[in-house]
Protein backbone atom coordinates (compact mmCIF):
# COMPACT_ATOMS: atom_id res chain seq x y z
CA UNK A 1 0.00 0.00 0.00
CA UNK A 2 1.24 3.56 -0.62
CA UNK A 3 2.81 5.44 2.25
CA UNK A 4 0.93 8.43 3.64
CA UNK A 5 2.89 11.65 3.17
CA UNK A 6 2.25 15.35 3.51
CA UNK A 7 3.37 16.15 -0.05
CA UNK A 8 1.22 18.77 -1.76
CA UNK A 9 0.40 18.47 -5.46
CA UNK A 10 -1.36 21.00 -7.70
CA UNK A 11 -3.30 20.60 -10.95
CA UNK A 12 -4.44 23.69 -12.86
CA UNK A 13 -7.12 24.32 -15.47
CA UNK A 14 -8.65 20.86 -15.23
CA UNK A 15 -12.19 19.91 -16.16
CA UNK A 16 -13.49 18.06 -13.10
CA UNK A 17 -16.13 15.37 -13.01
CA UNK A 18 -16.75 15.14 -9.27
CA UNK A 19 -18.40 11.70 -9.25
CA UNK A 20 -21.91 12.96 -9.95
CA UNK A 21 -21.56 15.87 -12.37
CA UNK A 22 -19.09 17.92 -14.38
CA UNK A 23 -18.20 21.15 -12.63
CA UNK A 24 -19.06 24.18 -14.78
CA UNK A 25 -15.64 25.85 -15.00
CA UNK A 26 -11.93 24.99 -15.01
CA UNK A 27 -10.66 24.09 -11.57
CA UNK A 28 -7.50 23.97 -9.50
CA UNK A 29 -7.09 20.82 -7.42
CA UNK A 30 -4.63 20.38 -4.56
CA UNK A 31 -3.91 17.12 -2.78
CA UNK A 32 -1.99 16.84 0.47
CA UNK A 33 -0.94 13.42 1.62
CA UNK A 34 -3.80 11.00 1.12
CA UNK A 35 -6.55 13.64 0.85
CA UNK A 36 -7.91 16.29 -1.49
CA UNK A 37 -7.00 19.54 0.25
CA UNK A 38 -8.53 22.14 -2.07
CA UNK A 39 -10.95 22.26 -5.00
CA UNK A 40 -11.42 25.82 -6.27
CA UNK A 41 -12.31 27.55 -9.51
CA UNK A 42 -9.22 28.75 -11.37
CA UNK A 43 -10.46 32.35 -11.17
CA UNK A 44 -10.29 32.09 -7.37
CA UNK A 45 -6.89 30.40 -7.16
CA UNK A 46 -4.22 32.56 -5.49
CA UNK A 47 -0.63 32.30 -4.37
CA UNK A 48 -1.59 30.93 -0.97
CA UNK A 49 -3.18 27.95 -2.71
CA UNK A 50 -0.15 27.06 -4.78
CA UNK A 51 2.53 27.72 -2.16
CA UNK A 52 4.58 24.63 -1.45
CA UNK A 53 2.90 22.53 -4.14
CA UNK A 54 4.49 20.34 -6.77
CA UNK A 55 3.08 21.50 -10.11
CA UNK A 56 1.45 18.50 -11.80
CA UNK A 57 0.55 20.37 -15.00
CA UNK A 58 -2.43 21.94 -16.72
CA UNK A 59 -5.47 20.78 -18.63
CA UNK A 60 -7.12 17.43 -19.08
CA UNK A 61 -10.14 15.90 -17.38
CA UNK A 62 -9.94 14.79 -13.77
CA UNK A 63 -12.27 12.13 -12.38
CA UNK A 64 -12.34 10.09 -9.23
CA UNK A 65 -10.48 6.83 -9.62
CA UNK A 66 -12.80 4.38 -11.32
CA UNK A 67 -14.70 1.87 -9.19
CA UNK A 68 -15.32 -1.54 -10.74
CA UNK A 69 -17.96 -2.85 -8.34
CA UNK A 70 -18.61 -6.28 -9.88
CA UNK A 71 -15.84 -8.61 -11.07
CA UNK A 72 -14.88 -12.29 -10.97
CA UNK A 73 -11.13 -11.81 -11.55
CA UNK A 74 -9.84 -14.90 -9.70
CA UNK A 75 -10.35 -18.07 -11.72
CA UNK A 76 -8.55 -20.90 -13.46
CA UNK A 77 -8.86 -22.01 -17.06
CA UNK A 78 -10.74 -20.35 -19.90
CA UNK A 79 -13.95 -20.79 -21.88
CA UNK A 80 -13.18 -19.85 -25.46
CA UNK A 81 -14.84 -23.10 -26.54
CA UNK A 82 -18.12 -21.94 -25.05
CA UNK A 83 -17.76 -18.60 -26.81
CA UNK A 84 -17.52 -20.57 -30.03
CA UNK A 85 -20.49 -22.77 -29.08
CA UNK A 86 -22.69 -19.75 -28.42
CA UNK A 87 -21.82 -18.37 -31.84
CA UNK A 88 -22.88 -21.71 -33.28
CA UNK A 89 -26.28 -21.40 -31.64
CA UNK A 90 -26.05 -22.78 -28.09
CA UNK A 91 -27.56 -20.63 -25.33
CA UNK A 92 -25.86 -19.75 -22.05
CA UNK A 93 -28.45 -21.88 -20.24
CA UNK A 94 -27.92 -24.88 -22.54
CA UNK A 95 -24.15 -24.74 -22.00
CA UNK A 96 -24.62 -24.55 -18.23
CA UNK A 97 -27.01 -27.51 -18.14
CA UNK A 98 -24.58 -29.79 -19.96
CA UNK A 99 -21.77 -29.17 -17.49
CA UNK A 100 -20.15 -26.15 -19.05
CA UNK A 101 -20.42 -22.57 -17.96
CA UNK A 102 -19.58 -21.89 -14.34
CA UNK A 103 -18.88 -25.54 -13.55
CA UNK A 104 -16.10 -25.79 -16.13
CA UNK A 105 -14.37 -22.89 -14.41
CA UNK A 106 -14.99 -24.55 -11.04
CA UNK A 107 -13.04 -27.61 -12.13
CA UNK A 108 -10.06 -25.54 -13.28
CA UNK A 109 -10.14 -23.29 -10.23
CA UNK A 110 -10.23 -26.18 -7.77
CA UNK A 111 -7.23 -27.76 -9.48
CA UNK A 112 -5.15 -24.56 -9.43
CA UNK A 113 -2.94 -23.68 -6.48
CA UNK A 114 -3.23 -20.37 -4.68
CA UNK A 115 0.00 -19.20 -6.31
CA UNK A 116 -1.25 -20.21 -9.75
CA UNK A 117 -4.51 -18.32 -9.25
CA UNK A 118 -2.59 -15.27 -8.07
CA UNK A 119 -0.36 -15.35 -11.15
CA UNK A 120 -3.40 -15.66 -13.43
CA UNK A 121 -5.41 -12.91 -11.75
CA UNK A 122 -2.64 -10.35 -11.45
CA UNK A 123 -2.49 -9.30 -15.15
CA UNK A 124 -6.28 -9.07 -15.25
CA UNK A 125 -6.25 -6.65 -12.34
CA UNK A 126 -3.28 -4.78 -13.81
CA UNK A 127 -5.38 -4.21 -16.94
CA UNK A 128 -8.13 -2.61 -14.86
CA UNK A 129 -5.60 -0.44 -13.03
CA UNK A 130 -4.08 0.71 -16.33
CA UNK A 131 -7.57 1.83 -17.36
CA UNK A 132 -8.09 3.97 -14.26
CA UNK A 133 -9.52 1.65 -11.60
CA UNK A 134 -8.57 2.43 -7.99
CA UNK A 135 -11.25 0.30 -6.27
CA UNK A 136 -12.38 -3.15 -7.39
CA UNK A 137 -14.68 -5.81 -6.03
CA UNK A 138 -13.55 -9.41 -6.51
CA UNK A 139 -15.99 -12.26 -5.95
CA UNK A 140 -15.35 -15.89 -5.19
CA UNK A 141 -17.80 -18.41 -6.62
CA UNK A 142 -15.65 -20.74 -8.71
CA UNK A 143 -14.65 -22.98 -5.80
CA UNK A 144 -18.04 -24.11 -4.48
CA UNK A 145 -16.54 -25.89 -1.49
CA UNK A 146 -15.26 -24.29 1.68
CA UNK A 147 -11.53 -24.74 1.04
CA UNK A 148 -11.64 -23.57 -2.58
CA UNK A 149 -13.84 -20.54 -1.83
CA UNK A 150 -11.46 -19.45 0.93
CA UNK A 151 -8.54 -20.00 -1.44
CA UNK A 152 -10.09 -17.61 -3.94
CA UNK A 153 -10.76 -14.99 -1.28
CA UNK A 154 -7.18 -15.23 0.00
CA UNK A 155 -5.93 -14.57 -3.54
CA UNK A 156 -8.20 -11.53 -3.80
CA UNK A 157 -6.87 -10.17 -0.51
CA UNK A 158 -3.28 -10.73 -1.67
CA UNK A 159 -3.93 -8.81 -4.89
CA UNK A 160 -4.98 -5.82 -2.80
CA UNK A 161 -1.81 -6.10 -0.74
CA UNK A 162 0.52 -6.39 -3.72
CA UNK A 163 -0.97 -3.85 -6.13
CA UNK A 164 -1.93 -0.16 -5.69
CA UNK A 165 -5.69 -0.73 -5.63
CA UNK A 166 -8.41 -1.13 -3.02
CA UNK A 167 -9.87 -4.66 -3.21
CA UNK A 168 -13.30 -5.41 -1.74
CA UNK A 169 -13.98 -9.13 -1.44
CA UNK A 170 -17.34 -10.86 -1.81
CA UNK A 171 -18.21 -14.47 -0.95
CA UNK A 172 -20.30 -15.87 -3.79
CA UNK A 173 -20.64 -19.44 -2.56
CA UNK A 174 -24.20 -19.63 -3.89
CA UNK A 175 -23.08 -19.21 -7.50
CA UNK A 176 -23.86 -22.64 -8.92
CA UNK A 177 -24.59 -26.16 -7.70
CA UNK A 178 -21.35 -28.19 -7.51
CA UNK A 179 -21.37 -31.68 -9.03
CA UNK A 180 -21.07 -33.45 -5.67
CA UNK A 181 -24.43 -31.91 -4.66
CA UNK A 182 -26.24 -32.76 -7.90
CA UNK A 183 -29.94 -33.05 -7.12
CA UNK A 184 -29.51 -31.61 -3.63
CA UNK A 185 -29.47 -27.85 -3.91
CA UNK A 186 -30.92 -27.44 -0.43
CA UNK A 187 -28.07 -29.52 0.97
CA UNK A 188 -25.55 -27.28 -0.73
CA UNK A 189 -27.24 -24.14 0.61
CA UNK A 190 -26.96 -25.73 4.08
CA UNK A 191 -23.20 -25.97 3.49
CA UNK A 192 -22.99 -22.34 2.39
CA UNK A 193 -24.97 -21.11 5.40
CA UNK A 194 -23.56 -23.36 8.14
CA UNK A 195 -19.93 -23.73 7.06
CA UNK A 196 -18.86 -21.41 4.26
CA UNK A 197 -20.19 -18.08 5.55
CA UNK A 198 -18.90 -18.69 9.11
CA UNK A 199 -15.47 -19.82 7.83
CA UNK A 200 -15.05 -16.78 5.58
CA UNK A 201 -16.14 -14.50 8.39
CA UNK A 202 -13.83 -16.06 10.96
CA UNK A 203 -10.88 -15.78 8.57
CA UNK A 204 -11.70 -12.13 7.83
CA UNK A 205 -11.79 -12.83 4.10
CA UNK A 206 -15.24 -11.57 3.07
CA UNK A 207 -16.53 -8.01 3.02
CA UNK A 208 -19.97 -9.06 1.68
CA UNK A 209 -22.01 -12.06 0.57
CA UNK A 210 -23.57 -12.51 -2.89
CA UNK A 211 -25.94 -15.04 -4.48
CA UNK A 212 -27.02 -16.02 -7.99
CA UNK A 213 -30.81 -15.99 -7.84
CA UNK A 214 -31.88 -17.57 -11.11
CA UNK A 215 -33.60 -20.69 -12.41
CA UNK A 216 -30.25 -22.21 -13.43
CA UNK A 217 -28.82 -21.44 -9.99
CA UNK A 218 -30.79 -20.93 -6.75
CA UNK A 219 -34.36 -20.05 -5.83
CA UNK A 220 -35.52 -16.94 -4.04
CA UNK A 221 -36.12 -18.94 -0.86
CA UNK A 222 -32.66 -20.52 -0.99
CA UNK A 223 -30.99 -17.16 -1.56
CA UNK A 224 -32.91 -15.69 1.35
CA UNK A 225 -31.46 -18.38 3.60
CA UNK A 226 -27.96 -17.27 2.56
CA UNK A 227 -28.85 -13.66 3.32
CA UNK A 228 -30.06 -14.59 6.79
CA UNK A 229 -26.76 -16.38 7.43
CA UNK A 230 -24.80 -13.38 6.18
CA UNK A 231 -26.77 -11.03 8.39
CA UNK A 232 -26.11 -13.26 11.40
CA UNK A 233 -22.39 -12.77 10.79
CA UNK A 234 -22.62 -9.02 10.21
CA UNK A 235 -21.95 -9.14 6.47
CA UNK A 236 -23.77 -6.94 3.92
CA UNK A 237 -25.47 -8.64 1.00
CA UNK A 238 -25.93 -8.27 -2.74
CA UNK A 239 -27.53 -10.33 -5.50
CA UNK A 240 -27.15 -11.44 -9.08
CA UNK A 241 -30.83 -11.24 -9.95
CA UNK A 242 -33.31 -10.97 -12.80
CA UNK A 243 -30.61 -11.64 -15.40
CA UNK A 244 -32.37 -14.40 -17.34
CA UNK A 245 -35.89 -14.30 -15.89
CA UNK A 246 -38.00 -12.46 -13.32
CA UNK A 247 -38.04 -14.50 -10.11
CA UNK A 248 -38.44 -11.62 -7.69
CA UNK A 249 -34.94 -11.99 -6.25
CA UNK A 250 -34.26 -8.26 -6.41
CA UNK A 251 -37.30 -7.37 -4.32
CA UNK A 252 -36.37 -10.01 -1.76
CA UNK A 253 -32.77 -8.77 -1.62
CA UNK A 254 -33.97 -5.20 -1.20
CA UNK A 255 -36.16 -6.26 1.73
CA UNK A 256 -32.96 -7.46 3.36
CA UNK A 257 -31.25 -4.12 2.71
CA UNK A 258 -29.03 -5.32 -0.13
CA UNK A 259 -26.23 -3.01 -1.19
CA UNK A 260 -27.02 -3.80 -4.80
CA UNK A 261 -28.88 -5.96 -7.27
CA UNK A 262 -26.81 -6.74 -10.37
CA UNK A 263 -27.71 -7.52 -14.00
CA UNK A 264 -31.51 -6.96 -13.50
CA UNK A 265 -32.47 -7.13 -17.18
CA UNK A 266 -35.88 -8.61 -16.23
CA UNK A 267 -36.50 -6.33 -13.23
CA UNK A 268 -40.14 -5.30 -12.83
CA UNK A 269 -41.87 -2.32 -11.24
CA UNK A 270 -42.20 -4.04 -7.87
CA UNK A 271 -38.48 -4.71 -7.81
CA UNK A 272 -37.69 -1.12 -8.72
CA UNK A 273 -39.95 0.16 -5.94
CA UNK A 274 -38.29 -2.16 -3.44
CA UNK A 275 -34.82 -0.97 -4.48
CA UNK A 276 -35.85 2.66 -4.16
CA UNK A 277 -37.26 2.03 -0.69
CA UNK A 278 -34.11 0.17 0.45
CA UNK A 279 -31.60 2.51 -1.18
CA UNK A 280 -30.10 -0.39 -3.14
CA UNK A 281 -27.94 0.33 -6.19
CA UNK A 282 -28.78 -1.12 -9.60
CA UNK A 283 -25.54 -2.48 -11.07
CA UNK A 284 -25.65 -2.42 -14.86
CA UNK A 285 -23.40 -4.96 -16.61
CA UNK A 286 -23.31 -4.24 -20.34
CA UNK A 287 -20.35 -6.53 -20.94
CA UNK A 288 -22.39 -9.66 -20.19
CA UNK A 289 -25.33 -8.35 -22.22
CA UNK A 290 -22.97 -7.75 -25.15
CA UNK A 291 -21.08 -11.05 -24.90
CA UNK A 292 -24.22 -13.18 -24.52
CA UNK A 293 -25.98 -11.21 -27.28
CA UNK A 294 -28.98 -10.68 -25.02
CA UNK A 295 -32.00 -8.70 -26.17
CA UNK A 296 -33.83 -7.96 -22.91
CA UNK A 297 -32.46 -4.61 -21.70
CA UNK A 298 -32.55 -3.50 -18.05
CA UNK A 299 -35.31 -0.94 -17.33
CA UNK A 300 -33.05 2.10 -17.43
CA UNK A 301 -35.78 4.70 -17.94
CA UNK A 302 -37.85 3.31 -15.06
CA UNK A 303 -34.83 3.17 -12.76
CA UNK A 304 -33.96 6.74 -13.71
CA UNK A 305 -37.51 7.92 -13.08
CA UNK A 306 -37.58 6.18 -9.69
CA UNK A 307 -34.29 7.75 -8.66
CA UNK A 308 -32.53 4.40 -8.15
CA UNK A 309 -28.77 4.99 -8.48
CA UNK A 310 -27.20 3.02 -11.32
CA UNK A 311 -23.66 1.69 -11.16
CA UNK A 312 -21.71 0.32 -14.13
CA UNK A 313 -19.14 -2.47 -13.89
CA UNK A 314 -17.16 -4.84 -16.09
CA UNK A 315 -18.44 -8.17 -14.66
CA UNK A 316 -14.98 -9.35 -15.78
CA UNK A 317 -15.17 -13.15 -15.82
CA UNK A 318 -14.16 -16.11 -18.00
CA UNK A 319 -17.57 -16.89 -19.49
CA UNK A 320 -20.18 -14.18 -19.91
CA UNK A 321 -17.95 -11.08 -19.83
CA UNK A 322 -14.27 -11.76 -20.60
CA UNK A 323 -13.73 -8.02 -20.87
CA UNK A 324 -11.14 -6.22 -18.77
CA UNK A 325 -11.47 -2.60 -19.93
CA UNK A 326 -13.65 -0.41 -17.70
CA UNK A 327 -13.83 2.51 -20.10
CA UNK A 328 -15.29 0.14 -22.71
CA UNK A 329 -18.14 -0.43 -20.24
CA UNK A 330 -18.81 3.32 -20.23
CA UNK A 331 -19.23 3.20 -23.99
CA UNK A 332 -21.41 0.07 -23.93
CA UNK A 333 -23.61 1.44 -21.16
CA UNK A 334 -24.32 4.44 -23.36
CA UNK A 335 -24.62 2.74 -26.74
CA UNK A 336 -26.52 -0.39 -25.62
CA UNK A 337 -28.58 0.93 -22.72
CA UNK A 338 -28.84 4.66 -23.48
CA UNK A 339 -27.27 5.91 -20.27
CA UNK A 340 -25.91 9.41 -20.71
CA UNK A 341 -22.12 9.76 -20.49
CA UNK A 342 -22.56 11.55 -17.15
CA UNK A 343 -24.74 8.71 -15.81
CA UNK A 344 -22.28 6.08 -16.98
CA UNK A 345 -19.32 7.87 -15.39
CA UNK A 346 -21.24 8.40 -12.14
CA UNK A 347 -21.99 4.68 -12.31
CA UNK A 348 -18.30 3.86 -12.29
CA UNK A 349 -17.37 6.37 -9.59
CA UNK A 350 -19.81 7.57 -6.90
CA UNK A 351 -22.56 5.00 -7.48
CA UNK A 352 -20.06 2.17 -7.90
CA UNK A 353 -18.61 3.04 -4.50
CA UNK A 354 -22.07 3.08 -2.92
CA UNK A 355 -22.75 -0.38 -4.38
CA UNK A 356 -19.75 -1.61 -2.36
CA UNK A 357 -20.85 0.05 0.85
CA UNK A 358 -18.23 2.78 0.39
CA UNK A 359 -20.61 5.73 0.38
CA UNK A 360 -18.70 9.00 0.12
CA UNK A 361 -15.91 7.51 -1.95
CA UNK A 362 -15.72 7.82 -5.71
CA UNK A 363 -15.98 11.60 -5.29
CA UNK A 364 -13.81 14.67 -5.83
CA UNK A 365 -14.38 17.12 -3.01
CA UNK A 366 -12.33 18.66 -0.25
CA UNK A 367 -11.43 16.12 2.40
CA UNK A 368 -12.10 13.11 0.19
CA UNK A 369 -9.48 10.43 -0.31
CA UNK A 370 -7.12 11.27 -3.16
CA UNK A 371 -7.97 8.42 -5.53
CA UNK A 372 -7.84 10.36 -8.79
CA UNK A 373 -7.37 9.97 -12.53
CA UNK A 374 -6.31 12.62 -15.04
CA UNK A 375 -7.27 11.82 -18.61
CA UNK A 376 -6.14 13.09 -22.01
CA UNK A 377 -9.65 13.86 -23.23
CA UNK A 378 -11.43 17.16 -23.89
CA UNK A 379 -14.50 16.45 -21.76
CA UNK A 380 -15.75 13.73 -19.41
CA UNK A 381 -18.06 12.51 -22.19
CA UNK A 382 -14.92 11.67 -24.18
CA UNK A 383 -14.27 8.70 -21.91
CA UNK A 384 -17.50 7.06 -23.05
CA UNK A 385 -17.42 8.37 -26.60
CA UNK A 386 -14.27 6.57 -27.78
CA UNK A 387 -12.89 3.13 -27.02
CA UNK A 388 -9.21 3.98 -26.93
CA UNK A 389 -6.51 2.66 -24.59
CA UNK A 390 -3.75 4.95 -23.38
CA UNK A 391 -5.75 8.03 -22.42
CA UNK A 392 -4.85 7.84 -18.72
CA UNK A 393 -2.28 10.58 -18.08
CA UNK A 394 -1.93 10.25 -14.30
CA UNK A 395 -3.39 8.03 -11.59
CA UNK A 396 -3.25 8.61 -7.84
CA UNK A 397 -4.12 5.95 -5.28
CA UNK A 398 -4.41 7.17 -1.70
CA UNK A 399 -2.48 10.28 -2.68
CA UNK A 400 0.45 8.47 -4.28
CA UNK A 401 1.19 8.82 -7.99
CA UNK A 402 1.13 5.33 -9.51
CA UNK A 403 0.92 6.24 -13.21
CA UNK A 404 2.39 9.18 -15.13
CA UNK A 405 4.55 11.96 -13.74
Amino acid sequence: MPNSTSKRRLWRDVRVFDGLRTLPEPMAVVTEGTRIASLVAMRDADENLVEGCSDMGRGGVMTPGLVDCHTHLVFGGGRADEFEARLEGASYEEIARRGGGILSTVRATREASEEELLALARPRLEALIADGVTTVEIKSGYGLDVASELKMLRVARRLGEELPVRVVTTLLGAHALPPEFKGDSDGYIDLVCREMVPAATQAGLADAVDVFCEKIAFSVAQCERVFVAAEAHGLPIKAHAEQLSNLGGTAMAARHGALSADHIEYLDAAGIAAMREAGSVAVILPGAFHTLRETQQPPIAALRKAGVPMAVATDANPGSSPLFMPTLMLNLACTLFRLTPQEALAGMTAHGATALGLAGQGRIREGAEADLCLWNVESPAGLAYAVQPGRLRQRLFQGELTHGN
